[in-house]
């Protein structure tokens, strides 16, 4: 199905010489690659939609979009297997999360030790090094309670930002070259790499980008898109991945804390109606379009938390989670979802209810096709309290369950 909504290509012999083009087609599926090729002829400087002195702009997600694997996980991992988590102010665990349960904060104390070291024992230490993966990982307590509550779900995971938090007590440049060391070490090992991290022997320990979507970014560049990260990531790591996909620091958005003396706090930044240490919006759902709205748009105030006119919105947009819904919902030209089978995503790429949609399997490891359909029309969205709810178009209307069509082969 042709792309609606774009400003007319310009045909290849019309084009000039220099016109910018992807060069790798090994792993787009069907005609995306064309569809791409379309939009950037259509908006960058070779076409007729590109805006007299207004960069177009697209958007990324990072994990699982640009690269293969979750390098918040690869960051986890490297500060529990070199014992870099500081110990919480007072030895009180909640100091690290506003919506940390008694449980988990009772869990954490009494697995991990106190004492007057700086940092807490992960390296040695497995139940303390379980403990927190079990809360960061599972949102649980190793016997399963539930790890936080009170939280709007829209616009917030705790357990992603339970990572930037924990990250208090270390200076941004600190930060910095954990990221880097953690970055080398899982680009090195082999694909399928696995590594021990507390009593976990089969941790993920390997991280590939995609060299698909390194030439998805530079042809935007090359054509004068103003290209973007969005990471649910802390951003000083999402800073020194970035790099390695041709996005400045600059142009990459991920959690981000307030500081101290120089120093990164347990509280967050906050975006929207969201003051400094609110806690409470983080680059997720909602708030990624907060974050988007606020720190390219330049939109301040509770108004960065609304859609915006479509000409301060992304013309493009690449995500593969129910964690990317909204900001690519807010692209006018295309949305690229990568399908790892996530509902609400995949619900409304294959709905593309206003043709605008592309579906892609990952460039490595790609799902096999779902087998049963997407419960679109009944537990396809997950609601700010949590609670399931049938997925809805922009005018009410429920989308259908959905059938898996796009998959590995």
């Amino acid at each position: 199905m042709a792309a609606t909504g774009l400003v007319a290509a310009q045909p290849a012999e019309a084009r000039p010489a220099h016109c910018p083009q992807l060069t790798i087609s090994d792993g787009w599926y069907g005609d995306n690659q064309a569809r791409l090729q379309e939009l950037i002829d259509s908006y960058g400087k070779c076409g007729a939609g590109a805006r007299h002195g207004k960069k177009p702009v697209a958007v990324f997600d990072w994990d699982n979009t640009v690269v293969k694997n979750d390098v918040g996980d690869a960051t986890m991992y490297w500060l529990l297997r070199n014992a870099k988590i500081q110990r919480p102010v007072g030895g009180d665990w909640h100091t690290t999360s506003r919506y940390l349960t008694d449980t988990a904060a009772s869990a954490l104390a009494a697995s991990c030790p106190a004492g007057s070291a700086k940092t807490l024992p992960t390296a040695t230490d497995t139940t303390c090094a379980d403990e927190i993966l079990a809360v960061y990982g599972d949102g649980k307590t190793s016997k399963g309670a539930a790890a936080f509550a009170g939280y709007d779900r829209r616009t917030i995971e705790p357990s992603y930002a339970w990572l930037a938090q924990l990250l208090h007590g270390w200076t941004p440049a600190q930060v910095t070259s954990f990221a880097s060391a953690a970055r080398t070490e899982n680009l090195a090992a082999p694909a399928d790499a696995v590594q021990t991290v507390g009593s976990n022997t089969k941790a993920t320990a390997w991280v590939r980008y995609y060299d698909q979507q390194r030439d998805l970014i530079r042809t935007l560049q090359k054509a004068g898109f103003d290209v973007w990260i969005t990471s649910a990531s802390p951003e000083p790591v999402v800073d020194v991945w970035a790099r390695g996909a041709g996005v400045d620091p600059d142009h990459a958005i991920g959690i981000r804390s307030t500081t101290e003396h120089g120093r990164i706090t347990s509280h967050l930044k906050g975006c929207g109606s969201a003051k400094d240490g609110d806690d409470s919006v983080i680059t997720y759902i909602d708030g990624k379009r907060c974050w988007i709205n606020q720190e390219i748009f330049g939109v301040r105030g509770a108004a960065a938390e609304r859609v915006q006119p479509a000409a301060k919105r992304q013309v493009f947009a690449a995500g593969d989670s129910d964690t990317d819904v909204s900001f690519l919902r807010d692209a006018t030209g295309l949305r690229l979802a990568l399908n790892r089978n996530k509902n609400e995503l995949m619900c409304r790429a294959y709905d593309d209810h206003d043709g605008r949609w592309i579906v892609n399997p990952m460039f490595i490891e790609p799902k096999q096709q779902k087998t049963a359909p997407y419960p679109c029309a009944s537990t396809g969205y997950t609601g700010h309290d949590g609670t399931p709810a049938p997925v809805r178009r922009g005018d009410g209307s429920i989308v259908p369950d959905q059938r898996d069509t796009v998959y590995a082969g």
